[in-house]
């Protein structure tokens, strides 16, 4: 099982192409940036779209799968954002996600609940400038479980998963929203966060708007 698994593995394909991304920029972010030291990442929040359930697979199962996505994109996207801090190109540093997590946890703050607090009311918790954020809306979930994977392979979605993501700033003060991108990728049998991951800072790395 192990073995087959890890072979779907090999033969998944990555993210192809994708639309010119939407990009929203608050007509203070130039000032009110001055004043960011330090940004935190929250973990994204991922939906699956399914107009049926495939056969050996639960919706416990997508569930996790989404949360899962939600969390590797928040690691894969601070550790891209701190190389390029760590070679000056950015004016703000961003808060280890490790970090984040534990003190979303400590204030009893759940991935589900993340959705029901403000962003500056988490902001202040987390004790940082603002808050990294974005949503990923999927037609098939990301390759990365074991049960998900196996449904992928039967072809249970079809080829093609097609994905909006959004990354969004807000600011401490009264949650304003400052920044958002909007990105729309597909990709064919398997796409997994990591590729996902890849694909949006790649992207975003051209207008990420704390350049140096």
């Amino acid at each position: 099982m192990k073995k087959l698994i890890y072979a779907c593995a090999l033969s998944l394909a990555v993210l192809t192409t994708s639309c010119g991304p939407q990009i929203y920029k608050a007509a203070n972010f130039e000032q009110v940036k001055k004043k960011h030291s330090t940004l935190a990442i929250l973990p994204f929040e991922a939906t699956t779209e399914m107009k049926r359930l495939p056969k050996g697979t639960t919706i416990e199962a997508i569930q996790a799968n989404n949360k899962s996505t939600g969390y590797a994109v928040q690691s894969n996207s601070y550790a891209y954002l701190l190389r390029q801090f760590s070679k000056n190109k950015y004016t703000v540093s961003f808060q280890d996600v490790d970090q984040t997590n534990a003190l979303l946890a400590k204030n009893g703050i759940t991935y589900e609940d993340l959705a029901t607090k403000s962003k500056g009311e988490i902001c202040e918790l987390l004790g940082v400038d603002g808050v990294i954020s974005g949503k990923i809306r999927m037609s098939k979930p990301m390759s990365d479980g074991a049960a998900v994977a196996m449904a992928l392979l039967a072809g249970a979605w079809g080829p093609t998963n097609k994905t909006d993501v959004s990354m969004t700033i807000h600011d401490k003060t009264e949650s304003k929203l400052l920044w958002k991108y909007d990105y729309m990728a597909t990709g064919n049998l398997g796409s997994s966060s990591e590729q996902l991951s890849r694909a949006l800072m790649k992207n975003v790395s051209k207008k990420f708007p704390y350049k140096s």
